[in-house]
């Protein structure tokens, strides 16, 4: 007898249909065909095991099980529950067998028959959905995550017994009910961290908040303990809330790559990753045997914080320099290429030199010059140009330090922020995938860069002095843009430029390789 289910499998961050079908006939074995991976082959054991102590028998003839389309690999453990269910049926212990093709069914299956979490839950509600499908069975640990797509049924079940009640009409299942939007909003500005706590570094915060407001790229140079880190971390309580496409764009890919927390629905925060130094290329950019997407698309609209840069392995940062300028990656395979979203903003953090105290004001740097400068060329030239903001961090006096008042706020900060964000939108309106300075193209520079007859000359005086590249003369073209949004500015005035200017320390001979 042959019977059907449907599960989905995840390629990238979206989700295509499987027809599992399940044919049991004369003979003694388990043939599982449709370029299964070993942890698809491995589902034999596990489904008879859970069939076993649910109080069903496993067939000892011949079953063989298609996961179609057969040209496609599919990978993981979530699909033992659909082909559990499939054998079921082929062997008439599932009698309303019509029933199992009106719902996608995904799971992993215990010993016990109990349903462990999978990934790729929230894509595959969406895939569910546009084929209308009637419904989603999946983990309970997983079913709020589905749960946010409308006009679908989702089920969240612990144990197989519960699907084959279900299916039986002998129990019933409550679909999940999640408002996604009432959540989402009341989570946006919940965070442990505040500028307010931050002492003097007024220059600092300005430079983050330049950042945040375009958009850009920023390093922070200086010595440790300079609060390089603390005002890192606090970048993301500046930037201006996600929308709810952003939201369900950095849930789905948490979601393929199984970071969301149990229960979770939509990210209501702009993801901050830090990854360690020792991380490697496949890690950061995405990549595997089986792609996955790397720290760089789990920053997806968010923030990446690379602390101690030159730290890095010059492989792992050379990798990001075509996805910062395209803000996605394509991962490459002999069967499949996939795309991963990678708009991030990336913000780094260096010592000036291998004991950290290079242009200290008070502590005395025991580097040798070559030393130094062999420290500086472990960051390459070409993506220093690609950082908009040079930002040196000096330490904080005791004077301001033990100040009993704090200092400005986030929300204040993230006001201005979204005002400058507002003019940006109203500007890129027409334009698709641009929405702040940072992505201008050369097309749009000309158009709302212009400079006065002054302000070219500070810029080419700057040029030649400070040897900049000409993707250094664009990038400060756009922060000077964005200054001038910052202030309500309709044009680019001298002083916007001057500012800009400032912000490319780094691009003085002698500091970059």
């Amino acid at each position: 007898m042959l019977v059907k289910t449907f599960g989905s499998a995840v390629y990238g961050v979206n989700a295509i249909t499987i027809t599992v079908e399940a044919y049991v006939t004369g003979g003694k074995y388990f043939y599982l065909v449709g370029l299964p991976d070993n942890a698809v082959k491995e589902s034999e054991q596990r489904i008879e095991s859970a069939l076993k102590s649910t109080g069903y028998y496993y067939p000892r003839t011949k079953v063989i099980v298609n996961l179609a389309p057969a040209d496609i690999r599919k990978t993981g453990t979530a699909f033992d529950l659909p082909i559990a269910l499939g054998i079921l049926g082929a062997t008439d212990q599932l009698d309303q067998t019509d029933r199992l093709t009106d719902y996608v069914i995904m799971g992993e299956l215990g010993l016990d028959g109990s349903i462990l979490p999978i990934k790729g839950a929230l894509p595959i509600a969406i895939q569910a959905r546009k084929e209308q499908f009637r419904g989603l069975i999946v983990p309970r640990a997983n079913a709020r995550e589905a749960g946010i797509v409308n006009n679908l049924q989702v089920f969240g079940v612990d144990h197989i017994r519960e699907v084959i009640a279900f299916l039986k009409d002998e129990a019933t299942l409550q679909p999940v009910q999640v408002n996604a939007r009432e959540e989402f909003f009341q989570g946006q500005y919940d965070f442990d961290f505040d500028f307010s706590d931050v002492k003097g570094q007024h220059n600092i915060k300005r430079a983050l908040e330049i950042a945040a407001a375009g958009s850009h790229n920023a390093i922070l140079i200086g010595p440790p303990g300079a609060g390089k880190t603390m005002l890192a971390k606090r970048l993301p309580t500046i930037l201006p809330p996600l929308s709810l496409q952003e939201a369900l764009e950095t849930t789905k890919i948490h979601s393929v790559a199984g970071k969301l927390p149990a229960e979770a629905t939509l990210i209501s925060k702009r993801p901050f990753r830090s990854p360690h130094h020792t991380i490697s290329d496949a890690a950061l950019v995405g990549g595997g045997t089986h792609p996955q997407p790397g720290e760089i698309s789990l920053a997806h609209n968010g923030v990446l914080f690379l602390d101690e840069l030159p730290e890095f392995k010059r492989t792992v940062l050379e990798v990001m320099r075509q996805p910062m300028e395209e803000r996605r990656v394509t991962i490459s395979r002999a069967r499949i290429a996939l795309d991963f979203p990678a708009s991030f903003m990336l913000v780094a953090s260096m010592n000036p030199c291998p004991c950290g105290f290079y242009n200290h004001p008070e502590k005395e740097c025991t580097c040798a010059p070559v030393a130094v400068q062999r420290y500086l060329n472990k960051v390459s030239g070409p993506l220093l140009d690609r950082i908009d903001l040079h930002v040196e961090v000096t330490p904080v006096a005791f004077r301001e330090l033990s100040k009993p008042e704090s200092g400005e706020c986030s929300a204040a900060i993230r006001e201005r922020v979204i005002a400058a964000r507002e003019r940006q939108t109203e500007r890129f309106r027409d334009e698709e995938g641009i929405y702040g300075n940072a992505q201008m193209n050369s097309r749009l520079l000309k158009e709302v860069c212009a400079l006065s007859t002054a302000g070219q000359t500070l810029l080419k005086t700057a040029m030649d002095k400070l040897n900049l590249s000409a993707r250094a003369y664009d990038r400060i073209l756009k922060v000077s843009r964005t200054i001038a949004d910052l202030e309500g500015s309709e044009t680019i005035k001298v002083e916007h430029l001057a500012e800009a200017i400032q912000y490319r320390s780094l691009d003085r001979e002698g500091w970059a390789g």
